[in-house]
């Protein structure tokens, strides 16, 4: 077969989908020496990186195929179509929510269309991040995301609770349903402990928290929760957010300026994977207070580096934390602070939760996850090929 992954998700700075996408580009043509693939991207400096991250620039069966037009353009729906008939491709992949949406029918020389939807929170909680785009073209994207479920051959997604999901809000009707697939992320070789964490009684410890600043992600919690923990714990406690802040989303800043504690919360900015995997090693205990997640890939790359985690219990996050966590309701404020509070000052507690912790981040390799995606491909195919035949 000739597959084509789609790899304008990756953009200058790596996020979820970004990461998701390089990690099957990495491990795919390693474990399938059989298929041919083509890495599809329209930024020449990206694809260069990219090829030398993944190592797919040393692959002989990898290319890579630049085009002039971005995911999103009105460009990309008209030409795309020909151009994976002209690469003779067999199967397209998409990262995101984003493949050729005509014709409505299949046509000859047309691949097979699979398309991975990692959550629709923006349907599920319409006000989850009320100044961003989706959220302003919602009706627009309600029928892009119904009509990527009707036209895929396949979807992938990263949980049951995300499956659960896309059969509610996208409407896949019954006859329909086996075609989307529950294919878990995995863990990045970037993130594994220190071999030795110890530090004097009164030293300064780190809530580390990784993620936006959108409203159901629960950032200004976070910041009442540092609040009551200077309080009520016998050391320095500092709040450090991994990742920009959000000027659209300015509530957590401000909470932190009135309650006087604005010295003790800070951003990072953006993070290469191996400066958050060294953060994940210098922290305490990451908390996760997000109302909802459709996989929630930090619990696990903060278990593989050795962090205990506290998270909520919003969306797929029990199931991928497992019993490897300490799980307290989105809202509880006292419940976050009395838990967090025990893990920071109980070694026995926190030694558990890393132990319990590498193990969980084991279960989750992204060569079972490209495995299990390879799997998709092959069998999607052969079922697509014998029902036109």
């Amino acid at each position: 077969m000739i597959i084509v992954i789609d790899a304008r998700w990756i953009f200058e700075k790596v996020s979820g989908i970004g990461a998701y996408t390089q990690e099957l580009l990495r491990e795919l043509p390693g474990l399938d020496a059989n298929n041919q693939y083509i890495a599809l991207f329209d930024n020449p400096d990206l694809a260069v990186r990219t090829e030398k991250e993944t190592g797919i620039n040393h692959a002989d069966n990898v290319r890579v195929q630049l085009v002039p037009y971005s995911v999103f353009s009105i460009r990309n729906q008209c030409l795309l179509p020909s151009l994976l008939r002209s690469l003779k491709a067999d199967v397209f992949h998409s990262p995101n929510y984003m493949i050729p949406m005509l014709p409505r029918r299949r046509q000859p020389g047309q691949p097979v269309y699979i398309t991975t939807v990692h959550d629709v929170i923006p349907l599920k909680f319409p006000d989850h991040a009320p100044k961003s785009k989706k959220t302003r073209l919602m009706p627009i994207f309600k029928r892009l995301m119904q009509r990527v479920a009707t036209a895929s051959d396949a979807v992938i997604t990263v949980s049951q609770q995300s499956k659960a999901d896309i059969h509610e809000f996208l409407h896949v009707p019954p006859e329909q349903q086996h075609k989307v697939h529950v294919v878990y992320n995995g863990v990045s070789h970037y993130f594994s402990p220190l071999e030795e964490k110890s530090a004097p009684p009164n030293a300064e410890r780190h809530l580390l928290y990784v993620g936006r600043a959108d409203p159901y992600k629960n950032v200004p919690l976070l910041v009442r929760v540092a609040d009551e923990l200077t309080r009520r714990c016998p050391f320095p406690v500092r709040l450090i957010l991994a990742g920009p802040p959000d000027d659209r989303y300015p509530q957590a800043i401000e909470l932190a300026k009135e309650l006087g504690i604005e010295d003790r919360v800070g951003w990072t900015g953006y993070l290469s994977h191996e400066a958050l995997a060294q953060l994940y090693r210098e922290s305490d205990v990451l908390v996760h207070p997000s109302r909802y997640e459709g996989f929630g890939l930090q619990i696990l790359e903060a278990m593989a580096s050795g962090l205990p985690v506290v998270c909520s219990n919003g969306g797929s996050l029990p199931e991928v934390a497992g019993e490897a966590a300490r799980i307290v309701d989105p809202d509880d404020v006292t419940g976050y602070v009395n838990t967090i509070v025990e893990v920071l000052t109980t070694p026995a507690l926190s030694a558990d939760l890393r132990k319990r912790g590498s193990e969980q981040a084991a279960r989750f390799s992204w060569h079972k996850s490209a495995t299990e995606t390879l799997k998709i491909y092959t069998e999607t195919g052969q079922r697509i090929k014998k029902h036109e035949h």
